[in-house]
């Protein structure tokens, strides 16, 4: 069962999400936000469906698309837009910008331009809570394309070898830039390519926000349990292009019409009123407040100040003995919980595995 309130958390957030990604596609166009920007607009379900299922201590990294990941675990849509207009009071001062956000204290690590980039990365942060001991999982999401990398296969033999406690998640939202991922792959079913590694493949509807929840919820507890690494498909469908520098002709109008209809925000609104659970009214009321954040945030970044010229010689490396930046404390002023790793912990697991190889028996020996 779903209860009223996770029901309207998750409706929330998913507008949360649609709204500020329609403001910076607009201020894009005003050419407020420079270089490249990805939008995740149609895809809300798979983020906010995740985000629900698991812990705020967890891990979670992505690809570039990744503006909505630190939103709905409750970063500061002010700081994130300015971010994104390169400004000053951005949570990177302007330097990361659409491509790079970064909220260490809500525990998210990032979005990567390299394809695939986060991958090994993710693997690295699970083996990292395995070897603290904690009871932490790693989400790592990225694109179909990024299926195709190396570092995808190299990774998943040492996830699961290690019985690594890490999720990873393809977004396949059908095209890799303006590429079907049938043209291109031999299996275009991602998942399926987890029985190669030994390892746990699912796949789920990635518009429909209850079904990401519910298939997460199990994959979280099988991951704590330390039963090894998951791949998980959602399958999705963004609607605008691949950034807004895509006209997106690739695909036909009629096409992208008829996946709006599954749109994830209004499947949620059915089934909200269908249990009564909210009226019209109330959830109009919703999106009003979403909205308000949205523009709020926007007035925040105009009014924000540039960097200055000299912050284009700092933060280039960590220097020994330099203390975090903690950008909520820096900018807002705020009380901010920073995250504490163990450091007293005594390490008990085998890195590498004890038992005797087998040696696969060839068909046909005597």
């Amino acid at each position: 069962m779903h209860g009223k309130e996770l029901l309207l958390t998750m409706y929330r957030k998913m507008l949360l999400a649609r709204r500020f990604e329609e403001k910076a596609g607009q201020a894009y166009g005003q050419k407020k936000i420079q270089g490249f920007c990805h939008l995740y607009i149609g895809q809300e379900a798979v983020v906010v469906g995740i985000n629900e299922a698991i812990r705020p201590d967890d891990y979670v990294m992505t690809g570039y698309r990744d503006h909505v990941h630190p939103l709905v675990r409750g970063a500061d849509a002010g700081m994130f837009m300015a971010e994104l207009f390169g400004k000053d009071t951005g949570y990177s001062k302007g330097k990361g910008g659409s491509m790079h956000f970064f909220d260490v204290e809500h525990h998210f690590y990032g979005g990567y331009g390299i394809v695939g980039g986060q991958i090994p990365l993710a693997a690295g942060m699970a083996y990292a809570s395995k070897y603290r001991g904690e009871d932490r999982i790693t989400v790592c999401s990225f694109g179909d394309a990024a299926a195709n990398q190396g570092a995808f296969h190299e990774t998943f033999n040492m996830a699961s070898k290690w019985k690594l406690p890490v999720l990873y998640v393809v977004e396949n939202n059908k095209y890799g830039m303006g590429t079907d991922i049938a043209r291109v792959s031999a299996e275009p079913d991602i998942h399926k390519r987890a029985s190669a590694y030994n390892m746990r493949g699912e796949s789920v509807d990635g518009m429909d926000v209850l079904a990401v929840h519910d298939t997460v919820k199990d994959i979280a507890a099988y991951l704590r349990a330390g039963k090894g690494p998951v791949l998980l498909e959602a399958y999705t469908y963004r609607f605008r292009g691949h950034s807004m520098s895509d006209a997106a002709t690739y695909r036909t109008k009629d096409e992208v019409e008829q996946e709006k209809q599954r749109d994830p925000i209004l499947k949620l609104k059915a089934v909200l009123l269908e249990k009564k659970f909210a009226s019209e009214e109330q959830l109009e009321a919703i999106d009003a407040e979403e909205k308000k954040i949205v523009e709020d945030a926007v007035s925040f970044a105009d009014q924000s100040p540039e960097p200055p010229l000299e912050d284009v010689w700092t933060h280039h490396f960590v220097e020994p003995g330099d203390q975090d930046e903690r950008p909520r404390a820096r900018v807002r002023g705020a009380e901010v919980k920073w995250p504490t790793y163990p450091t007293d912990f005594k390490v008990t697991w085998d890195l590498e595995p004890r038992e005797p190889a087998v040696t696969p028996i060839k068909k046909g020996a005597a």
